[in-house]
């Protein structure tokens, strides 16, 4: 049986391109978002969003459809891609997903600190604790593709295996901390359908319907127990067989669903969810309000705190001699990544609207994420742009 060590190297090129342009698209949402939050169409734009969809009183807004039905085929993309790289990829050996692992825990452990102190004496806000822990990769990626072939594939790769296991852990707080009241029979029978898809896995079904069918299934459990339904994609994606008939990854259900849902995922899932999700209206907003202690945490733990938490994370790992600098990097560089992964838009604003459900607090998060992700992504393109030469 053929055993591939890793993926071919068309296949992280692929992911790269495609991460790049969504991150520009990606951008472009957000700006016309805010335009239309702040114009004479703004009332047309919340009544779009507050649509309710559905049977009788049984319907949900069409926000909620959006963050609650679309962005599980996100995190069903980002499962797909934790499995792959952890099987195959760059986390697949201790050597290489040291420094991108030990990177990740430091930039979630030290914003998520910044913003507890600065919301420590209110129980309310202190919930929203882990919004400036997460990193957006397409958001991060499109700024490095703002630079060409300034930046070396190894500094992209170690991006993207940073963020990735970033994501990993905010799956891990959203199921932990950001879960409602649990079904126990919505969640045994969620249970029940990710059994029978491992069963297929392990009979050798190779073929994507059944899986798609029983996935589904386990989507409208997961919503029925009360733990968020996008986590429903995580636990499909991992039952999802990596190797094809005969032992071809190349062929195998998990590549074949991965290539198909990318560009839906980067070139019309993120867009819409950045279009509903980016409407801050500037209305009335003072520079007072950039200090309360929402923003300010938030915009402090993006900025200050992933930096802060990535680099020395990084240094010391190096220095302990339990990880090594990506090949073809410089300090300076990984210093413009952890700049980078300051810019928290997607997830950070995911995780917003599961800590917060007042418009106040939520707008509050939308000003702390757009400041915090604005001035690391400058800071970072700078850093960069003067931290590498160009390249032949």
């Amino acid at each position: 049986m053929k055993r591939l060590l890793r993926p071919p190297i068309a296949l992280i090129t692929e992911f790269l391109r495609l991460e790049s342009a969504a991150g520009l698209l990606l951008m472009a949402a957000a700006v016309v978002a805010l335009a239309l939050a702040n114009s004479p169409a703004a009332e047309v734009y919340r009544a779009a969003l507050t649509f309710k969809i559905g049977l009788g009183g049984a319907g949900l807004s069409l926000l909620h459809w959006i963050n609650d039905g679309l962005m599980a085929a996100f995190f069903l993309l980002i499962g797909l891609e934790i499995k792959r790289e952890i099987l195959v990829g760059e986390l697949s050996s201790i050597k290489s997903a040291a420094l991108p692992a030990i990177a990740a825990v430091g930039g979630m452990v030290v914003p998520a600190v910044i913003f507890a102190a600065f919301n420590w004496n209110d129980a309310a806000t202190l919930r929203g604790w882990a919004i400036p822990a997460a990193t957006d990769i397409a958001f991060a990626l499109g700024i490095l593709a703002l630079l060409g072939s300034r930046v070396p594939t190894s500094l992209k790769v170690f991006l993207m295996a940073l963020a990735i296991l970033d994501d990993l852990g905010a799956i891990i707080i959203i199921g932990v901390f950001y879960t409602a009241k649990v079904s126990g029979l919505a969640l045994s029978l969620a249970a029940a359908g990710l059994v029978v898809m491992f069963a297929f896995n392990r009979l050798g079904v190779r073929r994507l319907l059944p899986y798609l069918g029983v996935g589904m299934l386990v989507w409208g459990a997961v919503l029925a127990s009360g733990i968020h339904a996008t986590l429903a994609g995580v636990a499909v994606a991992l039952m999802i067989p990596l190797r094809g008939v005969g032992g071809d990854e190349e062929d195998s259900p998990l590549h074949r669903l991965e290539h198909t849902l990318h560009p839906w995922i980067a070139f019309g899932i993120l867009p819409i969810f950045g279009l509903a999700n980016a409407g801050l209206s500037l209305s009335g907003i003072s520079p007072a309000d950039l200090i309360a202690p929402v923003p300010l945490g938030i915009a402090a733990g993006l900025f200050i705190g992933k930096q802060v938490g990535v680099m020395v994370a990084a240094v010391l790992a190096v220095k302990l001699g339990w990880a090594q600098w990506p090949e073809g990097t410089t300090p300076m560089q990984i210093y413009g990544v952890a700049l980078l992964c300051g810019i928290g838009f997607t997830m950070s604003l995911f995780i917003g609207g599961l800590a917060f459900s007042s418009d106040d607090l939520q707008n509050q998060v939308k000003l702390g994420v757009f400041s915090g992700s604005i001035i690391a992504a400058i800071a970072g393109f700078l850093v960069l742009r003067f931290a590498t030469g160009k390249r032949a």
